[in-house]
């Protein structure tokens, strides 16, 4: 698929939280300044698994509402969880490549954990690298034989983390974030949700997208044909761009033990209305 300027766009893969959808998750997205995005193609799929119970945006949001897999109240016990990511490998490799991942809560919990096991060759083999992630009100797993493996080297993926000062899993997020090299945090004054942005947290999201588009077009770009004009490219490339002053945070102590992420996964009224 090609944006307006005729260059190929750069795919994400967006999972949704739990019990809710991708439609869902598209509209908690759509409160952000679409030029962010523009040059980006964002598929929302729903989870693989119906909502085994109620869901918090019931009377916000229309149904059907999914999950990806499920777990205990403590989350170090999953079911379904292999299952799931089978499914969105096969996913990712029938319908990509894709070039990166999106994800709230449940869906940005899942994401980390395949682009640690890509890292980690694990899982998508064949598939190129995925190269960003944008985290909202992620988390690590805690079962120690994911994590050995997950977590096991920083990820060397550009990633973005939305951490909410209000929100419950706000330690855990930033324990997510120091996973990554290098992580671009943006802090938020509102809690377990997408976020309404600001003009500064705008300004860092869209510089962060550009450069990442900047540097796969200069990837795809045509070698030049001297070592002369070579040279002068890299020059030029090395050349400091003009942006906002971002936070490049490695952030956050341990989060507290026996996380209940069944409570409220989606205070998701704060999705809608926020």
């Amino acid at each position: 698929m090609k944006g307006e300027d005729g260059a190929k766009m750069m795919r994400i893969l967006c999972l949704h939280g739990f019990r809710t959808s991708g439609s869902f998750l598209r509209k908690q997205i759509s409160k952000w300044d679409p030029s962010i995005f523009a040059h980006f193609d964002m598929d929302f799929p729903d989870g693989i698994f119906p909502a085994g119970g109620k869901s918090e945006i019931e009377g916000i949001f229309p149904p059907p509402y999914f999950e990806w897999f499920q777990f205990n109240k403590d989350f170090t016990e999953y079911t379904n969880l292999e299952e799931c990511i089978a499914y969105l490998c096969e996913y990712i490799t029938s319908k990509g490549p894709f070039d990166g991942l999106l994800g709230f809560s449940q869906g940005a919990t899942l994401s980390a954990l395949l682009l640690g096991y890509q890292a980690q060759g694990k899982i998508l083999k064949e598939h190129p690298p995925l190269k960003l992630f944008v985290s909202i009100s992620g988390l690590k797993f805690r079962e120690p034989s994911i994590c050995e493996v997950a977590y096991k080297d920083p990820i060397r993926v550009k990633s973005v983390h939305f951490i909410g000062d209000k929100d419950w899993l706000k330690l855990p997020s930033e324990e997510l974030a120091t996973a990554f090299v290098n992580p671009l945090v943006i802090r938020h004054p509102q809690g377990h949700t997408v976020p309404r942005l600001d003009e500064e947290a705008v300004c860092k999201l869209s510089n962060w997208a550009m450069e990442i588009i900047l540097s796969q077009r200069s990837t795809n770009a045509a070698p030049v044909d001297t070592v002369d004009e070579t040279v002068t490219n890299k020059e030029e490339e090395a050349e400091p761009k003009e942006e906002c002053e971002c936070e490049i945070a490695a952030a956050a102590a341990g989060a507290g033990n026996g996380i209940a992420l069944q409570r409220r996964e989606a205070e998701a009224v704060e999705a809608v209305n926020a």
